[in-house]
């Protein structure tokens, strides 16, 4: 995956983009950034990623991926605070799988000065 564009759906390659932040060399700078680098860690079934950027009230102890999901695609809708400036922020997105689509509003906070998954609401 050295030369293909990222997961997330932003055209840098996976290196350069979502996967400094799933290999710890650096942190996502944004809500929308974890959203994406989330999204991919998914792609990628990396429970270790998102378990780590998820926040110690609403973690789970473990999360099973389900092997036979192939996600397709991710599609920012909405932003909504969530920069450098804020402590907070939300993310409105769908993100397709083969068969379907997940429709969700997703909180972020921060976190010791890193940005993590609250939780999110299922939308139609």
């Amino acid at each position: 995956m050295t030369t293909r564009s990222c997961p997330c759906g932003l055209p840098e390659p996976y290196e350069k983009c979502c996967g400094r932040f799933l290999s710890g060399t650096a942190a996502a700078p944004t809500a929308e950034a974890l959203m994406r680098s989330r999204y991919t860690a998914f792609v990628r079934r990396d429970p270790v990623y998102l378990l780590r950027t998820w926040h110690p009230r609403t973690r789970p102890a473990r999360l099973d991926l389900d092997p036979g999901t192939r996600w397709s695609g991710l599609e920012i809708l909405d932003t909504a605070d969530g920069s450098a400036f804020h402590s907070t922020g939300t993310v409105t997105f769908r993100a397709s799988y083969r068969g379907g689509s997940l429709h969700e509003r997703s909180r972020f906070q921060r976190v010791d000065g890193a940005w993590v998954y609250v939780d999110g609401e299922f939308l139609a």
